[in-house]
């Protein structure tokens, strides 16, 4: 079986090689990526993990689409447009005026999605032309929009995917002592907007156990990040990306009073990573191993305080590489799981398009995802998710129709953004800072 990882330069691609060693049903990884020094700096990280371990799958390289897609059975998308270098601009941009600056979230995670929608219906095309039996996987952020624009091409053979709500509910089995894999999680939302409205355990719902225990709720990341009272409050618990809603300024101030944003670290210290590996080829694994460490480490840093670390478990037990090998597992053998997934609602969620990618519970099999009942949303939940999934559908129409109109209609209704004046400065700004979106926007 063939699997071709696009964005194959990209930092994070050996989480999945390793995934893919464990698991053993893939014999052959293309990587492709249209910057060839990272592409051949992650090329030798993968052929070196290879060397530890027995009847590893091979591993080609190669900057020609085509190619990679050729005969592959599935496509993991994690592209990145623009590099690291965008992702600061994303960032700083809004920040500068005063908006949070976050990768996904808010007026930052539009520029980028504005940015990737093209290429992303490009990718799209090419596996509908070259492999249109393959199921495409897709990492790529803002990841629930990116997904829905791709299922515009390619339909339901399009699956996002998100590590964020099966760690929280992971964490909230443990913090009840109980096993996280025999859980049950009744979760609904959008990709980084969404709650835990349920934990099944042994046939009944033990979330009302943890939520009504200030001290176990104080073990998890959530409890500490939004506080017991908050989240007794709202009768369930948020996704941690709903911080940069409920405390919007706080996270504003945090991250500008920061010596970089987010962006701009891992942007030093993977230039700092492809320049050693370069100069060094035989480092290269040894040193991702350091600098995963740190990267890890610092996640999400602005939300936590300033001697809180991550959770080591949270650490240790892997992300969104694991879904992915899990759905892949799920489909090509037909072994029924269950994961939450960015998927088409249909008439899952109430009060959303039927088209519109939300993130809920679903069983996978060989006829891919199948989305489960969710308990319906509350009002105040809805209206935020009716209304960011308002803005994630004008962005995608924006980047099809080359609209700078709806572009401004889409930050301008976002809910952090403030001001339709300020969405025209974001606007012009965001298309100063990047020529290929004010190309895109004539």
């Amino acid at each position: 079986m063939k699997l071709a990882i696009l964005g194959g330069g990209g930092f994070r691609v050996p989480l999945v090689y390793g995934a893919v060693l464990n698991g053993r049903s893939v014999d052959q990884v293309s990587l492709y990526d249209v910057d060839p020094v990272r592409l051949e700096a992650i090329g030798q990280v993968l052929r070196q993990l290879a060397a530890e371990a027995p009847d590893a799958p091979k591993v080609e390289v190669t900057t020609d689409l085509d190619t990679a897609l050729e005969g592959a059975d599935f496509v993991f998308s994690a592209i990145r447009v623009g590099g690291l270098e965008g992702r600061t601009a994303d960032e700083r941009v809004a920040l500068d005026l005063g908006l949070l600056g976050q990768e996904t979230t808010g007026p930052g995670g539009l520029a980028y999605g504005l940015r990737t929608v093209p290429a992303a219906l490009h990718v799209a095309e090419r596996v509908a032309a070259i492999c249109p039996r393959a199921w495409v996987i897709n990492f790529t952020n803002p990841a629930g929009m990116i997904t829905e624009a791709m299922q515009q091409v390619l339909g339901r053979r399009v699956i996002g995917i998100c590590d964020s709500p099966i760690g929280l509910g992971r964490r909230a089995a443990r913090a009840l002592g109980h096993d996280p894999d025999r859980a049950t999680l009744g979760y609904v939302g959008l990709n980084h907007l969404g709650w835990l409205n349920e934990l099944g355990y042994d046939g009944r719902d033990v979330l009302p156990d943890l939520l009504s225990n200030d001290q176990l709720l104080g073990t998890i990341e959530e409890g500490r990040l939004f506080g017991a009272e908050w989240i007794q409050t709202l009768g369930c618990i948020p996704n941690e990306y709903l911080y940069y809603y409920y405390f919007t300024r706080d996270a504003v101030a945090s991250i500008r009073g920061g010596a970089e944003t987010r962006g701009e670290f891992l942007l030093d210290q993977q230039r700092a990573f492809y320049d050693a590996v370069a100069a060094d080829p035989g480092s290269a694994l040894n040193r991702w191993r350091q600098v995963r460490e740190e990267r890890d480490s610092t996640y999400m840093k602005e939300t936590r305080a300033t001697e809180e670390t991550r959770d080591e478990a949270d650490v240790a037990g892997g992300g969104y590489e694991g879904v992915a090998v899990a759905i892949m597992a799920a489909i090509a053998r037909n072994e029924r799981s269950t994961m939450i997934l960015n998927v088409r609602n249909g008439s899952t969620v109430p009060g959303l398009p039927a088209d519109a990618v939300v993130e809920v519970p679903c069983t996978v099999d060989a006829d891919g995802p199948h989305p489960l009942a969710t308990t319906p949303l509350a009002g105040h939940q809805l209206g935020l998710v009716q209304q960011v999934k308002a803005v994630e559908q004008l962005t995608i129409q924006a980047a099809r129709d080359h609209s700078p109109k709806l572009a401004l209609q889409a930050l301008a209704l976002h809910p952090l953004v403030d001001s339709v004046t300020t969405a025209r400065t974001l606007l012009s700004n965001y298309r100063t800072r990047h020529p290929d979106l004010d190309r895109l926007l004539r």
